[in-house]
């Protein structure tokens, strides 16, 4: 079975004053990945740049950047790609069994299988980042989860429950710079910051767990609860399963990920693959932002 997509991603920012040059880096490319083929892709830049390059970057996520050394008043960034999602969600109760004091303890000994990600990766996805931070309040509101040694996979769904249950959804309630101590303080947030919860959460006890950037399907079959966060980038969680790998998580929707989701890419935290970031030159200052997102079966109708 496989489900095929078409993804535009649309970036627009406008300016109060002439920009004389702007300098740009996307990550808006999807990955190939297990479970995921990228068919066809293209990133277009209004004003057109006067160079631009693609590139893979550490953790392998691909990406483009761009000059545009035209003087504008508005910038715009068009990512549009087509998708093949075989991915299933796993059956958890087919998950491997192991304890999440053996997998802290494989990790730390550096004992990993053939099949299983390098040592280095593991040990780079327990470590405090620019958002993620191991702060008491994340070790308080995490204690009832760890308080036996409970299979893995029973942990990362409890998490993701927990945090789907305990905090509300709020779009505008944080920004990028949110703590999760202020998070936990005001129970409200979006996508990204449940999934920074849940990997300083994991991160914390000793369990590897990186950052997934990417999209839900937006449209849902008749009779289905939209989804939350489908109306723009959204984030997860891969968190380590021996035998099983990156086993993936939406904190946000509490599920496992499946064939509704497409992955962009991934590192330690939002830093490491916003969509697009950047620096201008202009004499002026104030702009205003504007995203469009939309990823629908291919041939459901024409993009703009």
């Amino acid at each position: 079975m496989s489900r095929t997509y078409d993804l535009v991603h649309r970036t627009t920012y406008s300016y109060a004053n002439v920009v004389t040059d702007s300098y740009g880096r996307t990550t808006m490319t999807p990955r190939d990945v297990p479970g995921q083929s990228c068919l066809s892709t293209s990133v277009e830049i209004e004003p057109a740049p006067a160079d631009t390059n693609q590139w893979v970057d550490y953790f392998g996520n691909r990406t483009t950047y761009f000059g545009v050394t035209t003087p504008h008043t508005r910038l715009v960034v068009t990512s549009r790609s087509t998708i093949e999602v075989t991915r299933q969600a796993p059956d958890p109760a087919a998950l491997p069994v192991v304890g999440w004091h053996e997998v802290a303890r494989r990790v730390a000994a550096g004992e990993v299988g053939r099949l299983d990600p390098s040592i280095v990766d593991l040990r780079e996805a327990l470590l405090p980042s620019p958002h993620v931070t191991f702060a008491d309040e994340v070790r308080d509101w995490a204690a009832p989860t760890f308080a036996t040694d409970r299979p893995m996979v029973e942990v990362l769904i409890e998490l993701a429950h927990r945090i789907r249950t305990e905090l509300a959804y709020r779009s505008g309630s944080t920004t990028v710079h949110t703590t999760q101590a202020q998070l936990l303080a005001q129970r409200a947030g979006v996508c990204q910051d449940f999934a920074h919860l849940m990997i300083a959460a994991l991160r914390l006890h000793g369990l590897p767990a990186r950052y997934s950037s990417g999209y839900i399907e937006t449209r849902p079959p008749a009779g289905r609860e939209k989804l939350r966060g489908a109306d723009a980038s959204h984030a997860w969680v891969s968190a380590w399963v021996p035998g099983a790998g990156w086993v993936e998580v939406d904190p946000t929707n509490d599920q496992l990920v499946d064939d509704r989701y497409v992955l962009l890419g991934w590192g330690r935290d939002y830093d490491d693959v916003p969509p697009l970031r950047g620096v201008i030159f202009t004499e002026g200052s104030g702009s205003r932002l504007t995203v469009s997102v939309d990823l629908v079966p291919s041939g459901s109708e024409p993009f703009a």
